[in-house]
């Protein structure tokens, strides 16, 4: 883990315990600045509960959180949760209330809805379009606001596997032109590929680190669809049975 001045989010010593299970006990892991960090594991492991943590939502029993003072989270769920009486804009311009001006507001929003395809349906309602348009939505929302760190809960869990691509291709398109720390929840080892620079595997509670997989070559580029993938694909696998 670095030392000197923090940049990565660095969880160590963390315990959370709920009645009749022990989540983390004694845990550590490391969460590399503007980089996206998937996790993959069990159902009932603790991820959401760690990304819970991470947001402040839920309080751990004890531990470090060092990276994460003075830092703002924003959060893109497996549900949008766009406010139904707003507009696609006014969702979007929501998380900007009292950040920017009027003017700069309406640039920002305008910007993010262009590239995530959405700007011939700034002025309609979540209801007058589809789930996909409102799960772009809520990327385009969770960008706009100006965090240092996004969490990730299953946002593609729902879709299917055309249109989780189609939205994978949105997300990369907004995360290249402001990289963040993201952490990524995911089930689903291909959307964890197309993704994430690096992914951690969870065991069952107590969790530890089954395995770290680098997904990104050495200059940043994503695997090619090709035996390569294909190796690290039967790793996940390997590592998510065991």
């Amino acid at each position: 883990m670095e030392t000197g001045d923090i940049m990565n989010l660095i969880i160590s010593g963390l315990n959370k315990s709920f009645p009749g299970v022990d989540l983390y006990r004694d845990f550590q892991i490391e969460f590399r600045e503007r980089r996206i960090t998937g996790i993959m594991g069990p159902s009932g492991c603790g991820k959401t509960t760690l990304l819970n943590m991470i947001t402040g939502a839920v309080a751990p029993d004890s531990g470090e959180f060092l990276g994460l003072a003075g830092k703002r989270v924003s959060c893109i769920f497996q549900e949008p949760r766009l406010l139904p009486w707003k507009t696609v804009s006014e969702n979007v311009e929501f998380v900007l209330k009292d950040l920017f001006s009027k003017n700069d507001r309406n640039k920002i929003v305008s910007d993010l809805l262009k590239m995530v395809s959405l700007g011939e349906f700034a002025g309609h309602y979540p209801r007058e379009i589809s789930s996909g348009m409102r799960q772009r939505a809520a990327a385009a929302r969770a960008f706009a606001y100006p965090s240092d760190i996004l969490v990730m809960d299953e946002p593609f869990r729902a879709l299917d596997l055309k249109l989780k691509r189609s939205l994978i291709e949105s997300f990369r398109k907004l995360w290249d032109t402001d990289r963040r720390t993201v952490v990524f929840v995911t089930h689903d080892v291909d959307e964890a590929l197309l993704l994430c620079d690096e992914i951690y595997i969870f065991s069952g509670p107590p969790v530890r680190i089954i395995k770290r997989i680098a997904v990104t070559l050495s200059d940043g580029e994503y695997f090619p669809e090709d035996s390569l993938r294909e190796a690290v694909k039967n790793e996940i696998y390997h590592c998510m049975k065991g």
